[in-house]
């Protein structure tokens, strides 16, 4: 069955928003694993607007499942994280004047910073995903760096109406990703606007091993706690286990 990895970046961003120490995405990652999250994601960012370096390093030292750590390919970042040593590393544009991560990594026009900070992270015996858009090219691109995994950036797809025919166009657009990804021998990830009413077409590929939500999640979990919310995603992700997989044949 897909895995689910739980980002709590926006527990920090509450936090940040009165700079103070609650809520705390410490103990938000502790419930999320308990509540059955399969991993805990964190973005530290160059600008530190919501996850914090300690954040990254207590959740290392005290969660039971695996860390990926989403980050951009900087000589700082690659610093921290040879240091914290996560399970995973995921590659990320990043821009000081967005909102959140609004598309995927231009691979192919990074190749050679890509491929050192890659093979760095390799040495210290990090997983490497990069962060991409559903685009056949860019698959490639990945795949000749050496990169572990993608994570298919599904932002398109999760803005697109619910069964609108762009949304549908999109959705095969990740299943023939997905499945290069793995002809490629690369693993494959995926996340991105992810909600509770558009995540089972994506859960059912078969394909993606792991989808990384956290908006969705921690919005429910304002209202109904974390751990509930953790739950009814993880059931909607088994419901989907049980139905047809998706397929581009």
């Amino acid at each position: 069955m897909t895995t689910l990895g739980v980002n709590v970046d926006h527990i920090a961003t509450l936090r940040e928003a009165r700079k103070g120490r609650e809520p705390d995405p410490i103990i938000a990652a502790s419930l999320a694993e308990l509540a059955g999250a399969d991993g805990i994601v964190v973005h530290l960012r160059e600008d530190r607007r919501h996850i914090q370096e300690r954040d990254v390093r207590v959740i290392r030292e005290t969660i039971q499942s695996k860390l990926d750590l989403e980050m951009a390919a900087t000589e700082e970042m690659l610093l921290i994280a040879r240091e914290i040593k996560p399970e995973l590393v995921t590659f990320v544009p990043e821009k000081r004047e967005e909102l959140t991560t609004e598309g995927g990594l231009d691979v192919i026009a990074c190749m050679q910073s890509l491929r050192r900070a890659i093979d760095r992270l390799h040495e210290s015996g990090i997983v490497v995903a990069l962060f991409i858009d559903p685009e056949t090219k860019q698959i490639e691109a990945a795949a000749e760096l050496g990169a572990d995994c993608v994570e298919i950036h599904t932002g398109r797809y999760a803005n697109a109406s619910l069964h609108s025919k762009v949304q549908k166009n999109e959705l095969l657009c990740i299943i023939e990703a997905a499945k290069q990804a793995r002809r490629c021998g690369v693993s494959v990830n995926a996340g991105h606007g992810l909600d509770y009413q558009n995540v089972i077409p994506i859960a059912q590929i078969l394909e993606i091993e792991e989808l990384n939500i956290g908006h969705s999640i921690i919005s429910r979990a304002a209202l109904v706690g974390i751990s509930t919310a953790v739950r009814d995603m993880k059931s909607l992700i088994a419901k989907a286990a049980l139905s047809p997989h998706l397929s581009s044949a």
